[in-house]
């Protein structure tokens, strides 16, 4: 077992962990089910460990955190729009 191809594989999975919850809210928009907590204290973590790789110089550990930042802001701001907007399709 290749170190590089089990660190890759966990990059991967990890980064597009959030994609179908996502989509999934994009789709339904509702997000009544969902708790704010979960993206926002994913997305504080995510980012932590993106700072730490910036301050290690360590590229794959930046680049393996950018997608799954992404989704977990992007999961928080549309959980307070749709659960603002009563689920009402923009």
């Amino acid at each position: 077992m290749n170190p590089t191809n089990v660190g890759l594989v966990a990059g991967t999975l990890t980064s597009i962990a959030a994609l179908p919850q996502v989509i999934k809210t994009l789709r339904t928009r509702h997000t009544r089910d969902i708790s704010i907590w979960q993206p926002l204290l994913l997305s504080v973590g995510v980012a932590l460990w993106m700072v730490y790789g910036m301050l290690i110089h360590d590229l794959p550990l930046i680049l393996a955190n950018i997608i799954p930042l992404a989704c977990n802001c992007g999961l928080c701001v549309l959980k307070l729009y749709y659960d603002h907007n009563d689920g009402i399709s923009p």
